[in-house]
């Protein structure tokens, strides 16, 4: 009995695809190490193993042999171990320039425009796959559902984007970018506040979401018009009804970037 019941589970171990199981693989990497879009750096690098293993399985992957929401889950998904990677393969970082927070990724040279990565059968940085591949789906929910390795990225999830959820994954990305403050409604101040990673992005979100704005808002510029229009379904009510009353009036100011760690070492953290 026991030597058919081995040969059983092995036989079904090998049933389960090899991109399922690195992206289970990514899954216990993020549910261990991340928290509330905050990683446990020093941690990981202790224990650096898994996030080596599934890094080295994007080498030579044909993403354009699968279904479009599974090529965007892959590149997204890239995206994000490759940042942890990075920030891993130097931590703790150090202080090389006042430019950017201590320990920031950006203490790193070259870390997004140079250092390169063979993912998908290319060698690619971490800039080309944001402003190529994942800019080639036309879908700016995408720009915040990369964390970027700082604490103003896109929240960092505590598991894998996966194809089969894709939509719902995005949906609540989009939900988080208003919730954690990508942008802010400051009613006294009469203004909108919004990342920079609006501006960063401008051309995307206006082809996206300037025509999904309200009709109050038609006489704002093109990219106010999208920032409005990816944002206002997920505004509390009392924020509709104050942009809509003052549609005309209120400024739109872009808020720097904070490109401190997302780390939770020495945050009470491992």
């Amino acid at each position: 009995m026991t030597r058919v019941w081995i040969a059983t589970a092995c036989a079904c171990a090998l049933l389960v695809p090899a991109a399922a199981q690195d992206r289970q693989t990514l899954d216990t990497i993020l549910d261990t190490y991340v928290r509330d879009g905050m990683v446990y750096y020093r941690a990981l690098k202790s224990d650096r193993s898994k996030l080596d293993a599934y890094v080295a399985s994007l080498a030579d992957v044909d993403v354009s042999a699968r279904p479009r929401d599974a090529q965007i889950a892959f590149w997204l998904n890239a995206y994000n171990a490759l940042v942890l990677r990075t920030v891993v393969d130097h931590y703790p970082i150090a202080v090389r320039t006042k430019e950017y927070p201590a320990r920031s990724i950006r203490q790193i040279p070259g870390a997004f425009e140079r250092l390169t990565h063979r993912v998908g059968g290319s060698m690619l940085t971490l800039d080309q796959i944001e402003q190529t591949m994942l800019a080639a789906f036309h879908d700016p929910r995408l720009y915040f559902a990369i964390g970027r390795g700082a604490v103003d990225g896109g929240r960092l999830r505590s598991e894998a984007f996966v194809a089969d959820k894709l939509e719902a994954q995005l949906s609540e990305v989009q939900a988080e970018c208003v919730s954690r403050g990508c942008v802010l409604v400051d009613r006294d101040g009469d203004k909108v506040k919004a990342s920079a990673i609006f501006s960063w992005r401008e051309k995307d979100f206006v082809a996206a979401y300037a025509d999904r704005a309200p009709a109050a808002f038609a006489a704002r510029s093109p990219i106010e018009r999208a920032i409005l229009g990816f944002v206002e379904p997920k505004l509390l009510t009392i924020e509709r009804e104050y942009l809509a009353k003052n549609a005309n009036s209120f400024q739109l100011a872009y808020e720097p970037f904070d490109w401190s760690l997302n780390d939770l070492t020495g945050r009470g953290g491992r």
